[in-house]
């Protein structure tokens, strides 16, 4: 197998978001790695959307199925384009947040932290998590001072898993939240993300207690779908959004690509439960 050792910007994708000249910040799609099919590259021969899978895949999870090879050969050219070492968590889908300077010691010493967010105050560093319809939410600072990722699929993002990761980001730069910048990284999109009712009552209940419009915006988030009773189609996006505004955050970017109809761009474990994982990072130069 011949492997190609660089990643190319149009590989990537790189956050628009109005974050100071010190933070960088990046998310994987499938492109540019080394992994065959089911995790290689998709690409379509007509309109229909039919089509044949190439090699050529960035899957970085370990646990996917995947030649362990590749997906060290992925991390490898991953972690060589962004320059800084990634702090690789064991994600359960709750809303623990540690610091990255600890969840890399861990990685240094063959073990991850059981995590869905981390953050750091450091240069050198990148907050790093994996996803394949959840949510990536990366945040800083206005000045820089502190950085933190965070994987929100709909439990964590119930459990408060962006509060949490927002609060810290703010404690250690010495801000308050409303001075933090998110980007929202690819996710499930609102056309695609069948729900039940216990996940809306998960909202609904949360939102209640806070009160206000809250409990309205929070409801136009799922879409009743009639011809499935008790199914609803939720929007992480805008749940997310919601979430942020509790804390009084407004320098909100991203919240428009889908994983699952991206098909040629992004994995997504509804549409292919046998498929690879993506990354997004954020850290600080020194």
């Amino acid at each position: 197998m011949t492997i190609t050792p660089e990643l190319s910007a149009a590989d990537l994708l790189h956050p628009e978001w109005d974050a100071p000249p010190n933070v960088r910040a990046l998310a994987t799609t499938r492109d540019g790695g080394v992994s065959e099919p089911p995790f290689g590259r998709w690409m379509a021969t007509d309109a229909s959307r039919e089509g044949r899978e190439l090699p050529g895949g960035l899957n970085l999870g370990r646990l996917s199925g995947d030649d362990l090879d590749h997906v060290e050969a992925n991390r490898s050219r991953l972690i060589a384009y962004a320059g800084v070492p990634a702090a690789w968590l064991k994600q359960v889908h709750g809303a623990g947040v540690v610091d990255a300077v600890v969840a890399l010691d861990a990685v240094r010493a063959g073990e991850l932290l059981s995590a869905d967010a981390s953050v750091t105050d450091r240069p050198g560093i990148a907050c790093t998590v994996m996803v394949a319809d959840c949510m990536p939410v990366l945040l800083c600072d206005s000045a820089g001072r502190s950085v933190g990722a965070a994987h929100a699929g709909w439990r964590g993002l119930a459990a408060g898993v962006i509060e949490k990761t927002a609060q810290r980001v703010a404690a250690l730069a010495g801000c308050a939240t409303q001075d933090l910048h998110v980007y929202l990284g690819p996710a499930i999109g609102p056309s695609a993300f069948e729900v039940g009712a216990d996940v809306r009552d998960a909202f609904m209940n949360h939102a209640a207690a806070v009160g206000g419009a809250q409990r309205d915006a929070t409801a136009a988030a799922f879409v009743a779908r009639p011809e499935a009773p008790g199914k609803y189609l939720a929007d992480l996006h805008a749940l997310a959004r919601l979430r942020l505004a509790e804390l009084g955050v407004e320098r909100i970017s991203g919240g428009d690509l889908c994983t699952y109809t991206q098909r040629d761009r992004f994995y997504s474990y509804r549409r292919e439960p046998v498929t690879g994982r993506m990354a997004a990072l954020v850290w600080m130069t020194p």
